[in-house]
């Protein structure tokens, strides 16, 4: 009887998944017949604008590729999916695709020859790009060198690498847009709110993701991203060191606010890529975010009663602060005097609820760019998990008030383990 009723249960699953795939599924676009005619050069400057907005080098370029070619890792919960290569190669990339093929991945999250695309890419956001804007990308993108370059295969458990799947998922949280034109270009919150929300597509990061994956609800109210930690962008005015509309655009055009900090991990290449953008859409963007920021509940602008740490924790973590970080942020060093740079009491990764950013960034550092003004050396090799404890512990206390990290040492250890290739 029970074997009979699991029969009836498997057959009834799969009906009812094949008759969603049939409902959903999409047939091949045509190729494109002929390349692409070489486009004007203003269609190619608003189109670059486009692409660094949408950050799409920073998912589809690889550590050691060639710009736009994908081979990216990206890590999620459900496994390893490699960015795809969206050069203009016609064997490899989007070379044969059409304009029209490219707006259907946009929009629905569907590649040229009918397959379903995974949602890490971010098409549930491009959806509610408009029309123009999505013509100006397919230019541009049409006009980078052709990379012929096929990205290592899925990394995805069963059955979560059967694609069909996905047409249930877009059920779920996919709600295509319509192309209504964009809001015009100038430091407005509506213009900002088209940025963040649509090209931009803050909310994959810093909404974190429910247990089918779908970004969690309300927005902004903060995620994980490859092992580091997403801060809430509903909350930016609240704490001890609250942003301001002016600090905000400086971090997202370039990434350095001198009263907060410089962007680190996945933040900082696309800080990188808005740098290339006028700085009107940077304050659009901030002056969005900073219009939708929480009220403080009652009572929490009283700091926590602290949990000292062991004295001796305290003062091993002086001893490593004086060894490997006050040539550059003791309050006499030069890149304090002359680079005005933040003091750590005010830095975002002391101040959060987590170790996680502190962590990441004493092991990885951040790495030197060409024409960045921001470096700090990798400590993985230098500082053991517990030395980086003791210094949390002292820069803690040094902040006056600020309750200690628990579980630094472990917690360190963890991703020192994550970040081994």
């Amino acid at each position: 009887m029970n074997i009979k009723l699991a029969v009836t249960g498997l057959l009834g699953a799969v009906s009812i998944l094949a008759v969603l795939y049939g409902w959903s599924s999409e047939p091949a676009m045509p190729a494109a017949a002929a390349p692409m005619p070489a486009a004007s050069a203003q269609v190619l400057e608003e189109g670059r604008r486009i692409v660094a907005l949408g950050d799409c080098m920073v998912c589809h370029t690889s550590a050691t590729g060639r710009a736009y070619a994908g081979g990216l890792p990206l890590k999620t919960p459900f496994g390893t999916i490699y960015s795809t290569n969206i050069t203009p190669d016609a064997e490899t990339g989007i070379g044969r695709w059409t304009q029209a093929a490219f707006t259907r991945a946009l929009r629905r999250g569907v590649a040229s020859d009918g397959h379903l695309l995974y949602p890490a890419f971010p098409y549930t956001h491009y959806t509610r790009m408009s029309d123009r804007d999505i013509g100006l990308a397919y230019a541009y993108l049409m006009s980078r060198p052709a990379v012929r370059y096929t990205p290592p295969a899925n990394e995805l458990v069963f059955p979560l690498n059967f694609r069909p799947l996905l047409a249930f998922w877009n059920v779920l949280f996919l709600t295509p847009g319509n192309g209504a034109e964009a809001p015009a270009h100038g430091a407005t919150i509506e213009r900002g709110r088209y940025l963040v929300d649509t090209l931009g597509h803050c909310a994959s990061c810093h909404s974190g993701l429910n247990v089918l994956g779908g970004e969690r609800k309300p927005a902004f109210g903060g995620g994980e991203i490859d092992g580091w930690h997403a801060p809430a962008l509903t909350r930016l005015t609240q704490g001890r060191n609250p942003w301001s509309t002016q600090q905000l655009a400086d971090y997202l055009h370039g990434g350095l606010a001198l009263g907060h900090g410089a962007a680190k991990g996945p933040m900082r290449p696309v800080a990188e890529r808005l740098a290339e953008v006028p700085r009107e859409d940077a304050l659009a963007m901030a002056s969005y975010l900073m219009s939708i920021q929480e009220s403080a509940p009652p009572g929490s602008g009283k700091a926590p009663p602290a949990t000292a740490p062991a004295g001796s924790a305290i003062a091993q973590g002086r001893i490593v602060f004086d060894a490997a970080c006050a040539s550059c942020h003791a309050a006499p060093a030069a890149m304090m005097r002359i680079g005005g740079r933040p003091a750590l009491a005010r830095s975002s990764a002391l101040l959060s609820g987590t170790p996680v950013n502190f962590v990441q960034t004493v092991l990885a550092g951040i790495p030197w760019h060409g024409g960045s003004a921001v470096y700090m050396p990798p400590f993985a090799a230098t500082l053991s998990d517990e030395q980086i404890a003791s210094l949390a512990a002292y820069l803690r206390q040094d902040l006056d008030g600020q309750e200690a990290w628990h579980d630094v040492a472990r917690q360190s250890a963890a991703i020192r383990k994550e970040l081994q290739p």
